[in-house]
């Protein structure tokens, strides 16, 4: 990405997947433990990929085309809202019987799928929305810093 402020932008998605993943398990009325981690490791990479996908594709419009970075991040957002929501929704039923299914041992495996349940909804909701937000905020907030001039050689 060339700078530091695109994958703090992916990155602050994140803490919205593990406030929904714990707002599950307090909800559903489940402890936190190692199971519930791993679905936890298993959302950082689905929400995370999701951030990757709308913010590539607003660098490219920005670079190719040309675009403003309000216009970038809303094409970008517009193009991939569909792809986001079919890997969102894929991974959601996916976790959805390990949430709900009673049977032999499911006490183990039921931590996991509320924890990817609750945190793919949560991040869902929210990163749709705060994604622009925050890559436009740290777009304006690089532009107003200088870049370091290199010396000339001599």
């Amino acid at each position: 990405y060339e700078s530091y402020v695109h994958p703090i932008a992916i990155l602050s998605t994140l803490p919205s997947a593990g406030i929904g993943a714990l707002l599950a398990l307090i909800v559903t009325g489940m402890e936190f433990d190692v199971i519930s981690l791993i679905g936890i490791i298993l959302l950082i990479g689905i929400v995370k990929k999701n951030a990757i996908m709308m913010i590539d594709m607003a660098l490219q419009a920005e670079r190719q085309e040309g675009l403003s970075a309000r216009a970038a991040i809303h094409k970008a957002s517009v193009q991939r809202f569909r792809p986001i929501m079919m890997t969102t929704f894929a991974a959601l039923l996916g976790a959805l019987p390990l949430a709900i299914e009673t049977g032999t041992g499911a006490e183990l495996r039921q931590p996991l799928g509320a924890a990817i349940v609750g945190g793919l909804i949560v991040s869902q909701l929210l990163t749709l929305y705060t994604t622009p937000v925050v890559y436009l905020y740290l777009d304006r907030l690089s532009a107003r810093r200088p870049s370091p001039r290199l010396a000339p050689a001599e």
